[in-house]
Protein backbone atom coordinates (compact mmCIF):
# COMPACT_ATOMS: atom_id res chain seq x y z
CA UNK A 1 0.00 0.00 0.00
CA UNK A 2 1.40 3.11 -0.95
CA UNK A 3 1.87 5.80 1.99
CA UNK A 4 -0.71 8.23 0.66
CA UNK A 5 -3.14 5.56 0.96
CA UNK A 6 -1.91 4.39 4.58
CA UNK A 7 -2.16 8.52 4.99
CA UNK A 8 -5.99 8.55 4.39
CA UNK A 9 -5.90 5.92 7.11
CA UNK A 10 -4.21 7.32 9.93
CA UNK A 11 -6.09 10.55 9.33
CA UNK A 12 -9.24 8.85 10.77
CA UNK A 13 -7.55 8.40 13.97
CA UNK A 14 -7.29 10.94 16.91
CA UNK A 15 -3.77 11.96 16.82
CA UNK A 16 -2.12 14.66 18.09
CA UNK A 17 0.26 15.22 15.28
CA UNK A 18 0.28 14.93 11.37
CA UNK A 19 1.57 11.57 10.34
CA UNK A 20 4.88 12.99 8.15
CA UNK A 21 6.70 9.20 7.12
CA UNK A 22 5.36 5.73 7.36
CA UNK A 23 7.37 3.08 6.74
CA UNK A 24 7.44 -0.83 7.81
CA UNK A 25 8.23 -1.70 11.56
CA UNK A 26 9.39 -4.92 12.14
CA UNK A 27 8.42 -8.87 10.68
CA UNK A 28 5.54 -10.03 12.23
CA UNK A 29 3.58 -12.64 10.14
CA UNK A 30 0.25 -11.88 11.16
CA UNK A 31 -0.76 -8.45 10.73
CA UNK A 32 1.23 -5.60 8.78
CA UNK A 33 3.02 -3.02 10.99
CA UNK A 34 3.94 0.47 9.76
CA UNK A 35 5.65 3.21 12.24
CA UNK A 36 4.22 6.18 11.89
CA UNK A 37 6.20 9.37 12.72
CA UNK A 38 4.63 12.44 13.43
CA UNK A 39 5.82 16.40 12.36
CA UNK A 40 5.83 18.26 15.20
CA UNK A 41 8.47 17.83 18.07
CA UNK A 42 6.15 17.35 20.93
CA UNK A 43 4.01 14.72 19.43
CA UNK A 44 4.16 10.56 20.09
CA UNK A 45 5.01 8.85 17.20
CA UNK A 46 2.31 5.88 16.45
CA UNK A 47 2.25 2.17 15.15
CA UNK A 48 -0.43 1.53 12.82
CA UNK A 49 -1.21 -2.07 11.98
CA UNK A 50 -3.58 -3.90 9.76
CA UNK A 51 -5.34 -6.56 11.43
CA UNK A 52 -5.35 -9.95 9.42
CA UNK A 53 -8.87 -10.10 9.35
CA UNK A 54 -9.08 -14.13 7.70
CA UNK A 55 -7.45 -14.89 11.12
CA UNK A 56 -9.15 -12.81 13.30
CA UNK A 57 -12.36 -12.57 12.09
CA UNK A 58 -14.70 -10.93 14.52
CA UNK A 59 -12.14 -7.68 15.26
CA UNK A 60 -14.94 -5.96 17.53
CA UNK A 61 -14.22 -8.93 20.05
CA UNK A 62 -10.73 -8.81 19.10
CA UNK A 63 -10.49 -5.17 19.97
CA UNK A 64 -12.96 -5.46 23.00
CA UNK A 65 -10.24 -7.71 24.85
CA UNK A 66 -7.47 -5.94 24.26
CA UNK A 67 -9.39 -2.09 25.21
CA UNK A 68 -10.02 -4.45 28.27
CA UNK A 69 -6.50 -5.73 29.52
CA UNK A 70 -5.52 -2.57 28.55
CA UNK A 71 -7.81 -0.42 30.52
CA UNK A 72 -7.34 -2.93 33.65
CA UNK A 73 -3.68 -2.63 33.82
CA UNK A 74 -3.22 0.61 33.07
CA UNK A 75 -5.67 0.98 35.96
CA UNK A 76 -3.24 -0.99 38.49
CA UNK A 77 -0.42 1.12 37.13
CA UNK A 78 0.97 -1.48 34.80
CA UNK A 79 3.29 -0.49 31.77
CA UNK A 80 0.79 -1.54 28.70
CA UNK A 81 -0.01 -0.26 25.44
CA UNK A 82 -2.44 3.11 24.76
CA UNK A 83 -4.74 2.38 21.48
CA UNK A 84 -5.99 5.60 20.04
CA UNK A 85 -9.53 6.01 19.08
CA UNK A 86 -11.10 6.98 15.53
CA UNK A 87 -13.82 9.94 15.09
CA UNK A 88 -17.13 7.40 16.70
CA UNK A 89 -14.55 6.40 19.45
CA UNK A 90 -13.55 3.30 18.50
CA UNK A 91 -9.85 1.60 18.85
CA UNK A 92 -10.68 -0.01 14.89
CA UNK A 93 -11.96 1.26 11.92
CA UNK A 94 -12.74 -0.61 8.80
CA UNK A 95 -11.53 1.33 5.23
CA UNK A 96 -13.45 1.45 2.20
CA UNK A 97 -11.51 -2.06 0.57
CA UNK A 98 -12.74 -3.64 3.39
CA UNK A 99 -9.48 -4.05 5.57
CA UNK A 100 -9.34 -3.43 9.57
CA UNK A 101 -7.19 -1.24 11.25
CA UNK A 102 -5.85 -0.15 14.60
CA UNK A 103 -3.16 2.82 15.82
CA UNK A 104 -1.33 2.01 18.87
CA UNK A 105 0.77 4.92 20.42
CA UNK A 106 4.57 4.17 19.42
CA UNK A 107 6.53 3.74 23.53
CA UNK A 108 10.51 5.25 22.59
CA UNK A 109 13.38 3.74 23.99
CA UNK A 110 12.47 0.57 24.00
CA UNK A 111 13.42 -2.44 22.23
CA UNK A 112 12.12 -6.23 21.68
CA UNK A 113 14.63 -8.94 21.82
CA UNK A 114 14.80 -12.31 20.00
CA UNK A 115 17.81 -13.89 21.63
CA UNK A 116 16.51 -17.02 24.20
CA UNK A 117 19.27 -17.24 27.01
CA UNK A 118 18.25 -18.27 30.50
CA UNK A 119 18.32 -14.83 31.84
CA UNK A 120 15.59 -13.64 28.63
CA UNK A 121 13.69 -17.14 29.91
CA UNK A 122 13.61 -16.25 33.59
CA UNK A 123 12.71 -12.45 32.23
CA UNK A 124 9.61 -13.90 30.78
CA UNK A 125 8.69 -16.63 32.90
CA UNK A 126 8.48 -13.75 35.41
CA UNK A 127 6.94 -10.83 33.48
CA UNK A 128 3.95 -13.78 31.96
CA UNK A 129 3.17 -14.59 34.74
CA UNK A 130 2.68 -11.02 35.84
CA UNK A 131 0.43 -10.52 33.72
CA UNK A 132 -1.93 -13.47 34.26
CA UNK A 133 -1.81 -12.35 38.07
CA UNK A 134 -3.17 -8.53 37.22
CA UNK A 135 -5.86 -10.26 35.14
CA UNK A 136 -6.64 -12.51 37.68
CA UNK A 137 -9.55 -10.51 38.94
CA UNK A 138 -10.62 -9.09 35.45
CA UNK A 139 -14.66 -8.68 35.65
CA UNK A 140 -15.39 -8.25 32.47
CA UNK A 141 -15.60 -11.27 30.42
CA UNK A 142 -13.66 -11.57 27.56
CA UNK A 143 -14.37 -13.66 24.10
CA UNK A 144 -12.12 -15.99 22.18
CA UNK A 145 -10.81 -14.25 19.10
CA UNK A 146 -9.39 -17.98 17.94
CA UNK A 147 -12.15 -20.38 19.19
CA UNK A 148 -10.76 -23.21 20.42
CA UNK A 149 -6.90 -22.22 19.65
CA UNK A 150 -5.35 -24.44 22.13
CA UNK A 151 -8.47 -27.25 22.50
CA UNK A 152 -6.34 -30.79 22.37
CA UNK A 153 -9.51 -32.80 21.86
CA UNK A 154 -10.47 -30.07 18.82
CA UNK A 155 -6.98 -30.65 17.21
CA UNK A 156 -7.18 -34.49 17.37
CA UNK A 157 -10.83 -34.48 15.87
CA UNK A 158 -9.69 -32.32 12.78
CA UNK A 159 -6.65 -35.20 12.62
CA UNK A 160 -8.97 -37.62 12.52
CA UNK A 161 -11.49 -36.02 10.20
CA UNK A 162 -8.55 -35.50 7.58
CA UNK A 163 -7.34 -39.29 7.77
CA UNK A 164 -11.15 -40.12 7.09
CA UNK A 165 -10.89 -37.93 3.90
CA UNK A 166 -7.59 -38.26 3.07
CA UNK A 167 -7.77 -35.38 0.58
CA UNK A 168 -3.94 -35.57 -0.85
CA UNK A 169 -3.68 -39.23 -0.50
CA UNK A 170 -0.90 -39.18 2.17
CA UNK A 171 -2.40 -41.36 5.11
CA UNK A 172 -0.46 -44.45 3.74
CA UNK A 173 2.94 -42.72 4.52
CA UNK A 174 2.33 -41.44 7.91
CA UNK A 175 0.95 -44.65 10.04
CA UNK A 176 3.23 -44.78 12.14
CA UNK A 177 2.99 -41.16 13.50
CA UNK A 178 -0.60 -41.78 13.43
CA UNK A 179 -0.16 -44.57 15.71
CA UNK A 180 2.32 -43.23 17.78
CA UNK A 181 0.44 -39.91 18.48
CA UNK A 182 -3.06 -42.44 19.07
CA UNK A 183 -1.23 -43.65 21.90
CA UNK A 184 -1.14 -40.79 23.44
CA UNK A 185 -4.13 -39.10 22.60
CA UNK A 186 -6.14 -40.09 26.05
CA UNK A 187 -3.38 -38.35 28.17
CA UNK A 188 -3.08 -35.51 26.11
CA UNK A 189 -6.56 -34.53 26.06
CA UNK A 190 -7.25 -34.81 30.11
CA UNK A 191 -7.19 -30.96 30.53
CA UNK A 192 -10.55 -30.74 28.86
CA UNK A 193 -11.90 -33.52 31.30
CA UNK A 194 -10.57 -32.14 34.24
CA UNK A 195 -11.88 -28.80 33.04
CA UNK A 196 -15.43 -30.15 32.19
CA UNK A 197 -15.23 -31.66 35.83
CA UNK A 198 -14.28 -28.42 37.30
CA UNK A 199 -11.20 -29.41 38.64
CA UNK A 200 -9.33 -27.34 36.45
CA UNK A 201 -9.83 -23.35 35.77
CA UNK A 202 -9.20 -21.32 32.68
CA UNK A 203 -7.86 -18.11 33.59
CA UNK A 204 -6.74 -14.81 31.26
CA UNK A 205 -3.93 -15.68 29.15
CA UNK A 206 -1.69 -14.24 26.56
CA UNK A 207 -1.46 -17.31 24.73
CA UNK A 208 1.48 -16.46 22.30
CA UNK A 209 4.56 -16.56 24.80
CA UNK A 210 7.70 -15.73 22.90
CA UNK A 211 10.36 -13.73 23.97
CA UNK A 212 10.06 -10.79 21.47
CA UNK A 213 6.59 -10.57 22.67
CA UNK A 214 8.29 -8.58 25.65
CA UNK A 215 9.24 -5.27 25.26
CA UNK A 216 12.66 -4.09 27.14
CA UNK A 217 13.57 -1.10 27.29
CA UNK A 218 17.09 0.33 27.07
CA UNK A 219 18.46 -1.08 30.18
CA UNK A 220 17.19 -4.62 29.01
CA UNK A 221 14.31 -4.28 32.28
CA UNK A 222 11.14 -5.90 31.06
CA UNK A 223 8.44 -2.59 30.64
CA UNK A 224 5.63 -4.54 29.34
CA UNK A 225 3.51 -7.56 27.39
CA UNK A 226 3.03 -6.79 23.60
CA UNK A 227 1.42 -8.52 20.79
CA UNK A 228 -2.01 -8.67 22.47
CA UNK A 229 -4.40 -9.99 19.90
CA UNK A 230 -4.62 -13.82 21.19
CA UNK A 231 -5.26 -12.81 24.77
CA UNK A 232 -8.42 -15.03 25.44
CA UNK A 233 -9.80 -17.41 28.59
CA UNK A 234 -7.41 -20.87 28.80
CA UNK A 235 -5.36 -22.92 30.67
CA UNK A 236 -1.87 -21.41 31.94
CA UNK A 237 -0.63 -24.17 30.02
CA UNK A 238 -0.90 -22.44 27.05
CA UNK A 239 1.40 -19.55 28.34
CA UNK A 240 3.69 -22.17 30.03
CA UNK A 241 4.22 -25.06 27.41
CA UNK A 242 3.83 -22.80 24.76
CA UNK A 243 6.76 -20.64 25.29
CA UNK A 244 8.93 -23.85 26.25
CA UNK A 245 8.17 -25.61 22.77
CA UNK A 246 10.15 -23.26 20.76
CA UNK A 247 11.86 -21.88 23.09
CA UNK A 248 13.68 -24.98 25.03
CA UNK A 249 14.03 -27.11 21.66
CA UNK A 250 17.90 -27.19 20.44
CA UNK A 251 16.09 -27.29 16.80
CA UNK A 252 13.48 -25.20 15.26
CA UNK A 253 10.54 -26.63 14.09
CA UNK A 254 11.42 -27.24 10.63
CA UNK A 255 14.56 -28.57 11.30
CA UNK A 256 15.28 -32.16 9.44
CA UNK A 257 17.89 -33.44 11.67
CA UNK A 258 15.66 -34.98 14.10
CA UNK A 259 18.83 -36.46 16.17
CA UNK A 260 20.02 -32.78 17.16
CA UNK A 261 17.05 -32.35 18.90
CA UNK A 262 17.04 -32.14 22.27
CA UNK A 263 15.19 -30.38 25.53
CA UNK A 264 17.07 -27.92 27.28
CA UNK A 265 17.07 -28.20 31.06
CA UNK A 266 18.68 -24.66 31.47
CA UNK A 267 15.84 -22.44 29.36
CA UNK A 268 13.06 -24.93 31.31
CA UNK A 269 15.02 -24.23 34.75
CA UNK A 270 15.20 -20.81 34.21
CA UNK A 271 11.78 -19.87 33.01
CA UNK A 272 9.82 -22.09 35.34
CA UNK A 273 11.79 -20.34 38.10
CA UNK A 274 10.20 -16.75 36.73
CA UNK A 275 7.15 -17.85 36.00
CA UNK A 276 6.37 -19.71 39.57
CA UNK A 277 7.65 -16.35 41.24
CA UNK A 278 5.05 -14.41 39.79
CA UNK A 279 2.63 -17.14 39.56
CA UNK A 280 2.93 -18.18 43.10
CA UNK A 281 -0.04 -16.66 44.23
CA UNK A 282 -3.26 -18.13 42.07
CA UNK A 283 -1.85 -21.54 40.57
CA UNK A 284 -3.79 -23.95 42.67
CA UNK A 285 -1.97 -27.53 43.35
CA UNK A 286 -3.45 -29.00 40.57
CA UNK A 287 -2.25 -26.83 37.83
CA UNK A 288 1.51 -26.89 39.17
CA UNK A 289 1.28 -30.63 39.04
CA UNK A 290 0.30 -30.43 35.65
CA UNK A 291 2.71 -28.17 34.53
CA UNK A 292 5.31 -31.15 33.28
CA UNK A 293 2.35 -32.25 31.12
CA UNK A 294 1.76 -28.86 30.07
CA UNK A 295 5.92 -28.94 28.34
CA UNK A 296 4.89 -32.19 26.27
CA UNK A 297 1.11 -30.73 25.37
CA UNK A 298 2.58 -28.31 23.33
CA UNK A 299 4.87 -30.07 20.91
CA UNK A 300 2.21 -33.03 20.70
CA UNK A 301 -0.62 -30.63 20.07
CA UNK A 302 1.95 -28.74 17.23
CA UNK A 303 2.92 -32.49 15.60
CA UNK A 304 -0.80 -32.83 14.93
CA UNK A 305 -1.78 -29.69 13.57
CA UNK A 306 1.38 -29.99 10.88
CA UNK A 307 0.16 -33.37 10.04
CA UNK A 308 -3.14 -32.78 9.90
CA UNK A 309 -2.57 -29.72 7.39
CA UNK A 310 -0.06 -31.99 5.50
CA UNK A 311 -2.75 -34.98 4.89
CA UNK A 312 -5.53 -32.36 4.18
CA UNK A 313 -2.58 -31.18 1.27
CA UNK A 314 -1.00 -27.86 2.77
CA UNK A 315 -4.25 -25.84 2.74
CA UNK A 316 -3.45 -23.71 6.33
CA UNK A 317 0.57 -23.47 6.56
CA UNK A 318 2.67 -21.81 4.42
CA UNK A 319 5.44 -24.36 2.91
CA UNK A 320 8.38 -23.91 1.17
CA UNK A 321 8.93 -27.94 -0.35
CA UNK A 322 6.15 -30.50 -0.63
CA UNK A 323 7.10 -32.37 2.55
CA UNK A 324 8.04 -29.36 4.81
CA UNK A 325 4.21 -30.24 7.35
CA UNK A 326 5.83 -33.74 7.55
CA UNK A 327 9.41 -32.44 8.78
CA UNK A 328 7.62 -29.93 10.94
CA UNK A 329 5.42 -32.60 12.00
CA UNK A 330 8.35 -35.20 12.60
CA UNK A 331 10.46 -32.60 14.47
CA UNK A 332 7.52 -32.07 16.87
CA UNK A 333 7.00 -35.92 17.58
CA UNK A 334 10.58 -36.24 18.29
CA UNK A 335 10.69 -32.74 20.71
CA UNK A 336 7.23 -34.84 22.31
CA UNK A 337 9.18 -37.59 22.83
CA UNK A 338 12.32 -35.59 24.21
CA UNK A 339 10.20 -34.12 26.66
CA UNK A 340 8.55 -36.72 28.15
CA UNK A 341 11.84 -38.61 28.96
CA UNK A 342 12.36 -35.42 30.96
CA UNK A 343 9.37 -35.53 33.49
CA UNK A 344 11.15 -36.76 36.41
CA UNK A 345 13.68 -33.83 36.45
CA UNK A 346 11.06 -31.41 35.52
CA UNK A 347 9.37 -32.03 38.47
CA UNK A 348 12.22 -32.13 40.61
CA UNK A 349 12.59 -28.14 39.66
CA UNK A 350 9.36 -27.55 40.43
CA UNK A 351 9.34 -28.65 43.32
CA UNK A 352 12.77 -26.61 43.61
CA UNK A 353 10.69 -23.77 43.30
CA UNK A 354 8.28 -24.29 46.02
CA UNK A 355 10.45 -24.87 48.65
Amino acid sequence: MEEKQLKEIVGKFQTTGKADSIVPLGNGLINDTFLVKTAEQDSPDYVLQRINHAIFTDVPLLQHNIETVTDHLRKKGAATLTFVQTEDGKTFMQNGDGTYWRMSVFIPDTQTISEVTTATSYDCGKSFAAFELMLVDLSEPLGEPIPDFHNMELRLRQLQEAVSSDAAGRVKEVCQVLEDLANYAEEMTKAERLHREGMLPKRICHCDTKVNNMLFDREGKVLCVIDLDTVMPSFVFSDYGDFLRTAASTQPEDSKDLDAIRFRMDIFEAFTRGYIEGARPFLTPLEVEMLPYAVSLFPYMQCVRFLTDYINGDTYYKIMYPTHNLVRALNQQRLFHETLNCQDEMRKIIQECYD
